[in-house]
């Protein structure tokens, strides 16, 4: 596991963000398949976790573009992707969801567009269309928002080693709709080790 360096007061508090999401991707992504591409990168340590310290969106956008830098200069084979995880930031999906036009400018502004993008995730996810607790607003549902940063060529080489890529949206929300809610609840707050 990849994280960003923090002093030792704030470690604590970041481990357990790191170890709250890296649960959440273990039991809920892997673990129900919600994202066939996801287990590569978790079993070879490939995912870089880091817990946002910015005090606002301005912060937020700064950490952003440092994050972005650096996912392009780095060999995919050390990070491939990166979870931006914001502990205290856009605890309002609505808010977050606004901030996701300024993250897609940021990657116009440095010049990486067709090179990385940004998937979303937030506690309080919600489809357009859909009443806040319809079940398949839980694939997107993760326990902090995160901007989580891809390169888009391993997105293509995923998506040709998947050839039904395209169903996984439908098969997702199948699998959420058998497991229910009080499935996914027992799934999130099962002791570690039970997943």
């Amino acid at each position: 596991m990849k994280t960003d360096s923090s002093s030792p007061q704030q470690a604590a508090s970041h481990a357990e963000i790191i170890d709250a999401t890296r649960i959440w991707l273990e039991r809920a992504v892997i673990g129900l398949n919600l994202c066939p591409f996801a287990k590569a990168v978790h079993v070879k340590q490939q995912i870089r976790y880091v817990v946002s310290e910015a005090a606002d969106t301005d912060g937020l956008l700064a950490e952003l573009d440092r994050e972005l830098a650096l996912l392009q200069t780095t060999d995919p084979a050390g990070t491939d992707t990166t979870l931006l995880i914001l502990p205290t930031l856009l605890q309002d999906f609505l808010d977050y969801n606004d901030f996701l036009d300024l993250a897609d400018l940021q990657i116009d502004a440095a010049g990486l567009r067709g090179e990385l993008q940004i998937a979303s995730f937030h506690p309080d996810y919600q489809f357009a269309g859909t009443n806040p607790d319809a079940i398949e607003n839980f694939t997107n549902r993760s326990p902090y928002p995160i901007l989580h940063l891809l390169r888009e060529a391993s997105i293509d080489r995923a998506v040709a080693a998947f050839p039904e890529a395209e169903d996984i949206f439908e098969r997702n929300i199948d699998t959420l709709r058998t497991l229910g809610h009080a499935g996914w609840h027992a799934l999130m707050q099962a002791p570690p080790g039970e997943n």
